[in-house]
């Protein structure tokens, strides 16, 4: 059964080594939901694959936990921010399909 979150974060700037990453917080409290329901076995740093959608468009990814705060994150491709015309600090809305 597929189980829809949704989600309005604020773009978060990650410096790296090659560049920096940019990503979305999910809330605590979604956050701790997803934990409890999905405690099978787990992709690469911990990741749960998901669908997301964002205004118009869609992909296929996975959120990671955060240990520090307690939460997942999302990911946001260059390819995705352009297409949706965002940036680090816009406060965006997307929602997450998890099966």
């Amino acid at each position: 059964m597929t189980k829809r979150y949704k989600v309005r974060s604020k773009v978060v700037l990650w410096p790296g080594e090659q560049g920096a990453w940019h990503f979305a917080y999910v809330d605590k409290k979604q956050s701790a939901l997803i934990r409890e329901r999905y405690k099978g076995p787990r992709r690469g740093f911990g990741g749960i694959r998901v669908a997301v959608t964002l205004g118009k468009t869609k992909w296929e990814t996975s959120i990671f936990p955060h240990k520090l705060s307690g939460t997942y994150l999302l990911p946001l491709k260059a390819s995705i921010r352009r297409a949706e015309g965002i940036g680090a600090d816009d406060t965006i809305t997307f929602t997450l399909d998890i099966s």
